[in-house]
């Protein structure tokens, strides 16, 4: 049994396998119906609990979409059904499912709820989301890099924003598959100390992005942000907007992603979001092809 935590958690040489059987796995899948079976079936009389204390397009479809092509079920909770560490704590939650179970996926806040589920669970447990880190994200995003460009190792990747959970997958990333990172935003948002070393940070956006393979962006905004920490994040981050303009200074064959969902014409422009660039769709469908790749090393499949 392995849980997938986090990416600095995960052996680079288990990241590189996760990466080369997503990659496999959309390679059979070609041609197929998407609400088709896979040939194999993996997860054929299991179970996945899937947990969402954050609300969730992308994570709830892609992973529920991939046990039933992989041949199992899912149970969707939020977590208002569970209460989760409410009404009962984590350690028992984990307990009581892990009788239930064959697997378990959540989307939470605290990094602490998914540390507590992993240590008392008796099954996988594989991190969704949290407000520290978002590892699922980040592979779909290599996969999908080396899709299109080839091998990330030794490529110049710049994230342009605020340096949030998903920018701290991509720097856990940046040191297991031995990419450049480049941080460019406010001072005010840099990313969190435990991560210094991981990247570099050049605060102008269009040095930043001179020489850069890849250029990512995220929402300026958590969908939990008073109004009034909004306004001060689009004051602070209006000059780090991914436009034409930043992207033509990019190498010629660079790509540009976004986890999704954006606001347009925020973190970045429609221009660049649908123009040549762009793999922001293909990212997005990747969820499902990683996730699924994780969740056949977490049985040891």
């Amino acid at each position: 049994m392995k849980h997938f935590l986090d990416i600095n958690t995960t052996s680079k040489a288990e990241l590189r396998g996760i990466i080369d059987t997503a990659m496999a796995m959309k390679t059979a899948r070609a041609g197929r119906p998407k609400g088709a079976p896979d040939d194999d079936q993996p997860l054929k009389d299991h179970m996945v609990a899937l947990i969402f204390e954050k609300p969730s397009t992308r994570t709830r479809v892609s992973f529920d979409v991939g046990v039933r092509q992989m041949g199992g079920q899912t149970m969707v909770l939020s977590g208002a059904d569970m209460q989760l560490g409410h009404g009962e704590t984590i350690a028992d939650t984990a307990r009581v499912l892990s009788r239930y179970v064959d697997l378990i996926m959540i989307r939470t806040f605290e990094e602490q709820t998914l540390l507590d589920m992993a240590e008392y669970a008796t099954v996988p447990v594989i991190n969704g989301l949290t407000n520290r880190s978002h590892p699922c994200q980040i592979m779909a995003d290599v996969m999908t890099f080396e899709e299109h460009n080839g091998p990330i190792q030794g490529k110049k990747v710049v994230w342009s924003g605020d340096g949030n959970n998903v920018f701290a997958s991509f720097a856990h990333a940046a040191q297991q598959f031995d990419f450049d990172l480049t941080f460019t935003g406010p001072p005010t948002l840099d990313p969190e100390p435990a991560l210094q070393g991981f990247y570099t940070i050049e605060r102008d956006p269009n040095v930043a992005v001179q020489g850069a393979d890849l250029v990512v962006t995220d929402t300026w905004v958590s969908m939990h942000d008073p109004q009034s920490a909004r306004e001060r994040r689009h004051n602070q981050l209006r000059g780090y907007q991914v436009n034409e303009a930043l992207m033509a200074k990019a190498k010629q064959d660079a790509l540009f992603m976004h986890c999704l969902p954006a606001h347009r014409e925020d973190e970045a422009t429609s221009a660049v979001m649908d123009g040549p660039h762009s793999v922001i769709f293909d990212e997005a469908e990747n969820r499902l092809h990683a996730q699924k790749a994780i969740m056949r090393h977490c049985l040891g499949r």
